[in-house]
């Protein structure tokens, strides 16, 4: 899209951070609300992505068609990147960027959480040039909101959050994720046994959108993964930033795809050598 060349829009030019963020958190909640109350007994899978693993139902569908059409017809001058659709082009420097059910196969599974995923950026919709301007998780099955919006801080339902401040890296809780090719999870596999020895305990629940946002309320102390879309991390990366952590890639690069690295200032720099050591962005 040519639209998202455009520079980013500097805070403050006009660009009403609440409104956005209020829209964040409507759109995470009524497109929730559909998930909820729209789950059948036994959900199928109705397509599938990177691999026969990486499933897509129609709720994921019918979600993100939700979204788009509330998007259309409120901010009809913003992009859309979303998981499930085509890219929607803009003119207003703005793109929107949504997971419709973030955590699919706990989804499809019925164990808990999957989330929707809404934030709005300024620039390219890129994790390495975006300003994340605002955004908000909605966990469906706690049915319980972050949000957050630049320079305005992080909440839970409404109550401000923060970071957890452990005493060593080795009294730190870690969350991370996997991807879905065999390959990539075999690398990641070895990656796990460098960094398991030197914390508490490592814990994957299936959705990163949903464990930066336990990072920001202290529920865990870091997060590390490799392979997160911008849709999967947009919304989570705002909210854990505003409460006070820290989000970085490996080896002085920026938080992309190729890895994130999440928490504390005291801990994230630990973390993310060890990372380099086991060559966790490779493979």
């Amino acid at each position: 899209m040519s639209e998202n060349s455009l520079p980013p829009v500097p805070p403050g030019a006009g660009i009403d951070i609440a409104g956005l963020r209020a829209l964040a958190v409507r759109l995470a909640t009524t497109a929730g609300a559909l998930v909820r109350e729209g789950r059948p007994e036994t959900v199928e899978v109705a397509a599938t992505k990177s691999t026969g693993t990486d499933p897509v139902t129609e709720m994921d569908r019918a979600s993100e068609d939700l979204l788009r059409e509330i998007l259309a017809a409120e901010r009809p001058d913003d992009a859309i990147l979303g998981e499930e659709g085509d890219d929607v082009a803009g003119t207003s420097g703005l793109t929107w960027v949504v997971d419709p059910i973030d955590g699919t196969v706990n989804y499809l599974y019925g164990v808990a959480g999957w989330a929707v995923s809404v934030a709005v950026v300024a620039g390219p919709p890129d994790p390495a040039e975006w300003t994340i301007l605002a955004g908000a998780v909605h966990s469906v099955p706690q049915n319980t909101t972050w949000s957050a919006g630049l320079g305005e801080g992080a909440t839970r339902d409404g109550r401000p959050i923060g970071v957890s401040r452990p005493a060593s890296l080795s009294e730190c809780l870690v969350g991370t994720g996997f991807g879905y090719d065999a390959d990539r999870r075999a690398s990641q596999a070895v990656v796990l046994t460098h960094v398991l020895p030197q914390v508490r305990d490592i814990r994957r629940l299936g959705s990163a959108a949903i464990d930066l946002c336990l990072l920001a309320q202290g529920a865990i102390d870091l997060y590390y993964e490799r392979g997160l879309n911008p849709w999967d991390m947009a919304a989570g990366a705002l909210v854990a930033t505003e409460a006070g952590a820290v989000l970085t890639g490996l080896r002085g690069r920026p938080a992309t795809g190729d890895m994130v690295v999440a928490g504390g200032a005291d801990f994230v720099a630990p973390l993310a050598k060890i990372l380099e050591a086991a060559n966790a962005d490779e493979g």
